[in-house]
């Protein structure tokens, strides 16, 4: 069993637990030479500036070039990033990532007259087009979509000039990037009996679920206090952020970053907004579930380093890897064999890059490659890294289900729609483990982790994509956002969101500073409104069985060939209006009951 103690260099990692990129590049070189190819390619695509609006085959010909492109494009990206993430110290492939990103920015402004173009051609003659070209129907989808946003697309050679602008945009989410996983060091954590634990982004969840108070307390003070140090960096940063959001979305007529953002996935912005709404009318059972904290622990205090640590002693266990892929696999089950048959074919064949080494990017994610997707976790051996394994495998199934159904152009689906095959994944190991066990210990230990899901995932979620909200407001305002204001609202929103049984301090004020996730132009509010349309998927998988099971693969196969509503629309769920959020924290309710009945006992 692999020791996920210490934190090991690369070199040190078997090679059975990393991921297979030569799936993807047998060698760099192999890498370089593809690079090239594609940076050859710009011309020839180039060539068709001015001819996108004479006939149908030669706009066919452009997008079918345009596509194949793409996939290349995907390849050469998924190799230099899986690299450079597994160790953010090898100058070797920062290097070839940001050779990468030249060729993909200089590709964005040379076919920067694709939009203009295409946007140009009237609809009559586009139907023309249709009749006499029929295999242009491929990318009759992705023509619609673009075309929708007409009104947000500029001239020429305005487009071109925002294509070249793309590299400097990735400036400050690169700069953090740096900053957060490679540059930025913590002190060491002392335990209750003198021992010292390092911290990294990588260790501080695990040391943070621990029995050990003051060390917790140690290594909570390390980290926030390590970021604080630089808090002017990571708020300057952030500001950064916010001003290349808003200087994009003005400068394509949107009110703000906010509208932008959720136009580019064809999401209304009153599911955020609904978001956001039901969960504050639903702040009662958060609160509650801090009081309950509270009590199980025993506390005069309840602090933030007290959040994950377990209610339960003598039940959590170490999970070696290889147990915890059999209890996914075992879990998910419903899905049926089709799907457990890629699950397994994933498992067997290093789709995954299982544990943490120096250097290594924090947290995890799944991204998906037309050869396979690539899983990155850090593994630790606790039973909420059995959840990430099972919420990751989710999109990785995902991905590939997509990615076989569909042609690359509609392959990839949108944020929106994401977070929902991973959290459903998640509900489904939680109803699978909670069938297995009839010890009351456990049971507590379950739900409470079941528990920690919705405050996690609905709750936290929420908070942070009110946070974004609320900084993208205040930049479209012109107020620059400096440290002070970042802590003050991050604050406030604690408060709110934790109640009075929570102690609040300068500390967690900081916590913005280490969340990636404001980088990614407001793609938080989805992992909530992901987790209530995947609990209500799973519900109806097991309530219902193979008709829900064939709607749901349909949904998993369906990418982007149609939009992310009308997707979930075919799955059973219906995101526009607030039932799936407010049934989701109405079982949140109902878990509470059960555990304070439990522990009454």
């Amino acid at each position: 069993m692999a020791d996920t103690t210490k934190i090991r260099e690369r070199c040190e990692i078997p090679v059975e637990d990393t991921w297979a990129t030569e799936d993807l590049f047998a060698t760099d070189e192999a890498w370089e030479q593809e690079l090239e190819a594609l940076s050859a390619e710009k011309d020839v695509l180039a060539a068709y500036a001015g001819r996108l609006g004479q006939s149908g085959e030669t706009l066919y010909e452009y997008l079918y070039k345009m596509e194949m492109s793409d996939v290349r494009g995907h390849l050469l990206g998924n190799y230099c990033m899986r690299k450079a993430d597994v160790d953010t110290r090898d100058a070797t492939y920062q290097a070839m990532r940001g050779k990468f990103m030249s060729v993909v920015v200089a590709m964005g402004a040379a076919l920067s007259f694709e939009t203009p173009e295409i946007m140009a051609i009237s609809e009559d003659s586009l139907n023309g087009f249709y009749a006499d070209c029929p295999k242009l129907e491929r990318y009759r989808r992705y023509l619609t979509n673009l075309r929708r946003k007409k009104d947000h697309v500029l001239s020429p050679a305005e487009e071109k000039l925002l294509a070249a602008a793309g590299e400097i945009s990735q400036a400050p989410s690169d700069t953090y990037g740096m900053f957060a996983n490679a540059d930025i060091k913590f002190a060491d954590a002392l335990d209750s009996e003198g021992n010292s634990h390092a911290v990294s982004q990588g260790t501080f969840v695990p040391i943070q679920s621990g029995t050990d108070r003051l060390l917790r307390k140690n290594a909570y003070e390390s980290l926030y206090d390590g970021f604080a140090n630089y808090k002017n960096t990571a708020a300057s940063l952030l500001n950064a952020q916010n001003k290349q959001l808003k200087f994009f979305a003005e400068a394509r007529y949107y009110e703000n970053a906010f509208e932008a953002s959720l136009d580019n996935t064809n999401v209304p912005t009153s599911v955020y907004l609904n978001l956001i709404d039901t969960v504050h009318k639903n702040m009662d059972k958060m609160h509650r579930y801090v009081r309950l904290r509270k009590k199980m622990l025993g506390v005069d205090e309840l602090h933030f380093y007290d959040v994950y640590a377990p209610l339960v002693s003598d039940v959590g266990k170490n999970i070696p890897f290889a147990e915890a892929k059999q209890t996914v696999y075992d879990a998910l089950a419903p899905l049926g064999d089709e799907y457990r048959k890629v699950l397994k074919e994933g498992f067997e064949n290093r789709w995954i890059d299982v544990y943490q080494n120096v250097g290594k990017r924090s947290g995890a994610y799944s991204a998906g490659a037309a050869v396979h997707p690539f899983v990155l976790l850090n593994y630790s051996g606790t039973l909420d890294s059995q959840f990430t394994l099972a919420h990751e495998m989710g999109h990785a199934l995902h991905s590939y289900l997509s990615n076989k159904h569909q042609n690359p152009i509609d392959a990839g689906y949108v944020i929106f729609v994401a977070e929902v095959a991973s959290t459903c994944n998640e509900a489904l190991l939680m109803e699978y483990l909670l069938n297995k066990t009839t010890d009351k210990k456990e049971r507590i230990y379950l739900i409470n982790h079941f528990l920690e899901q919705f405050k996690g995932t609905l709750y936290r979620q929420t908070m942070f994509a009110e946070f974004e909200l609320n900084i993208g407001r205040m930049a479209a305002q012109g107020q620059t956002l400096t440290a002070d204001a970042l802590c003050a609202e991050y604050r406030r929103l604690n408060e709110e969101y934790f109640g009075p049984d929570m102690v609040v301090d300068d500390r967690i004020a900081m916590e913005w500073a280490r969340i990636p996730h404001f980088y990614y132009n407001y793609y938080v509010f989805q992992y909530a409104t992901g987790y209530s349309a995947a609990i209500a998927l799973s519900q109806k998988i097991l309530a219902e069985g193979e008709p829900a099971v064939k709607d749901y693969l349909n949904f998993l196969s369906g990418g982007c060939s149609k939009s992310p509503i009308d997707l979930l629309k075919g799955a059973g769920v219906d995101m526009t209006g607030p039932e799936p959020v407010q049934a989701a924290l109405e079982l949140f309710g109902r878990l509470l009951d059960e555990m304070e009945t439990l522990i009454g006992e």
